[in-house]
């Protein structure tokens, strides 16, 4: 497990475009070292800027995007092209416009997909699919944070917090809309070898004044083998 760091930035638009570079170069050197890279997304509106600002960025083309395998940290269980998707946003801010291979793009399933609105049968496909890959070492993890500390859909109180085993579960009656999600456990999460967690805005100062201090928080939990980063502006880290 490697300690928390934090790198603190002058406003959204300079996050954003750090974690864009931070991220790039991170790509590059995994495939560089192992032949490929596994990154997995996240959502919100500072993990949605991130992947703008990739988009935006002429270096993104010296990544290899063939031999890039996306994953999701969660989803929410909606229909698929729904515009509260993460995957849907994802491939609107930036995937569209890459030569991904589909085969390595591993979408959770949509609540009118194979599995219907069995979200149970959702998250077991999704462990699945993980174990298939050989449950990858993700070399970057990248989690948003949320004004009470959640990062997936780990909320803190929840029963979806407190699994200590297997890859993904379906959460239910989650405290933040929609209701019905997927998302990776603590472990899997745990497995990356980078975490970064993004957090941008006012709202979010206590959550990252607790998570790096001694409140227990799913974003406080979260830790990478190998680097632990926490991206912040001014305002989010304004009450360390």
């Amino acid at each position: 497990m490697s300690a928390p760091e934090k790198i603190i930035l002058a406003d959204g638009a300079a996050l954003a475009n750090a974690a864009a570079a931070r991220l790039i170069t991170e790509l590059v050197d995994a495939q560089a070292a192992r032949g490929q890279a596994h990154i997995v997304l996240t959502g919100g509106s500072n993990g949605g800027a991130l992947l703008k600002a990739v988009a935006a960025s002429p270096a993104r083309d010296v990544v290899d995007w063939t031999r890039v395998d996306l994953w999701w940290g969660d989803e929410r269980f909606l229909p698929a092209g729904d515009a509260e998707r993460n995957e849907t946003q994802a491939r609107e801010y930036l995937l569209d416009a890459l030569p991904l291979e589909p085969k390595r793009v591993h979408v959770m399933a949509p609540s009118d997909g194979t599995y219907g609105d069995d979200v149970d049968a959702a998250a077991a496909a999704y462990a699945a699919e993980l174990e298939a890959a050989g449950n990858p070492a993700f070399d970057v993890l990248m989690l948003g944070v949320g004004p009470d500390g959640h990062v997936a859909s780990l909320f803190p109180g929840h029963p979806g917090y407190a699994v200590t085993s297997g890859t993904v579960i379906a959460v239910r009656e989650s405290p933040k809309p929609p209701p019905v999600r997927i998302s990776l456990t603590l472990g899997a999460i745990g497995n990356a070898r980078q975490v970064w967690l993004l957090a941008g805005g006012e709202g979010k100062a206590e959550a990252v004044a607790g998570a790096l201090g001694d409140v227990d928080l799913p974003a406080g939990a979260v830790r990478g083998t190998e680097r632990t980063l926490w991206l912040l502006d001014r305002a989010a880290a304004s009450k360390l």
